[in-house]
């Protein structure tokens, strides 16, 4: 049985971490603050003060970290992963970070002999506590078939996308419909709000059309109960587009839509609403709006 190191429990990392725990992988776990490691602790897993110790134990050390410069500082920095490092490690990132960082991660982790993933995740927190998450990886199959059986533990769909950095580029691909739904939902329920008619017999309307959607299945239930906590924070969901758009502009490709997305979701930021969920970019569109939607789907 492999034993796992994961670093990182946060909203998504520690229901992770628990279900690779309760799928009877031995557990080696990391956090900056102390409460979920504790948690987990409680639970069987051994705890340790510094990425470096969790890797230097680990068959398998993962990392789900809020932005690049955090999974660079904990792989590469002082106490990182690198130092803790040995022959035959697999390291895996389930963070969103840029394509070009991932490669670099693989290619530093490679002169100490450690095979890497990036393997990003899609489902959020509901995904991640049932573990069905989608999950994009990048790197070596043969590391990809090493891990699957954690892999399983975590989520329904592994889809090996290609080399380093190709689960990254899914993910950013992933982020960008992700978005633009989050976007195109809250406009056509203030849409049909301001112009007279019930969002929610609207939606029941287009559902069963070419509109059909997760989005549209999942979040507008929560807007109408006036529920906009995470889920998948608003801040989240703005750096990931900001990478999405650092990422275009290396390659010279223009994303009209995905730029705008942007605009809204940094203007949450502004609005001191980057801890709610994703789906609350709606409160932007009602700024613009001037209506506020109604919580009981009235018109």
């Amino acid at each position: 049985m492999l034993t796992i190191g994961y670093i990182g429990l946060g909203l998504m990392g520690k229901s992770i971490a628990r279900n690779i725990l309760k799928a009877g992988f031995p557990l080696v776990v990391h956090n900056r603050s102390r409460a979920a490691v504790d948690e987990l602790a409680a639970d069987g897993a051994r705890a340790e003060s510094t990425p470096a110790q969790v890797a230097a134990q680990a068959d398998v050390v993962f990392t789900n970290l809020p932005d690049t410069p955090d999974v660079e500082k904990v792989v590469l920095g002082e106490n990182g992963i690198f130092e803790g490092s040995h022959d035959g490690l697999i390291f895996v990132d389930n963070s969103t970070i840029k394509p070009a960082s991932a490669r670099m991660i693989a290619a530093r982790l490679a002169e100490k002999g450690v095979l890497a993933l990036d393997a990003p995740v899609s489902g959020g927190d509901i995904g991640a506590r049932n573990a069905t998450l989608t999950i994009m990886v990048g790197g070596p199959i043969e590391a990809v078939e090493k891990v699957m059986p954690v892999f399983m533990a975590m989520g329904k769909t592994v889809t090996h996308v290609g080399e380093a950095g190709a689960g990254q580029i899914a993910k950013a691909a992933n982020q960008i419909m992700v978005a633009a739904q989050m976007v195109a939902m809250g406009e056509l329920l203030i849409f049909a709000q301001k112009a007279g008619a019930d969002p929610q017999k609207v939606l029941q309307a287009i559902q069963g059309g070419a509109a059909q959607c997760w989005t549209l299945e999942v979040k507008p239930p929560r807007l109408f109960a006036g529920n906009r906590m995470p889920g998948f924070k608003a801040s989240m969901q703005a750096k990931d587009l900001n990478i999405i758009l650092e990422t275009a502009r290396e390659y010279g490709v223009q994303l009209p839509s995905a730029s705008v997305d942007a605009q809204l979701y940094n203007a949450m930021l502004q609005n001191g609403m980057g801890d709610l969920d994703n789906s609350a970019v709606i409160g932007i569109i009602e700024k613009l709006a001037g209506v506020k939607l109604n919580a009981s789907g009235g018109a």
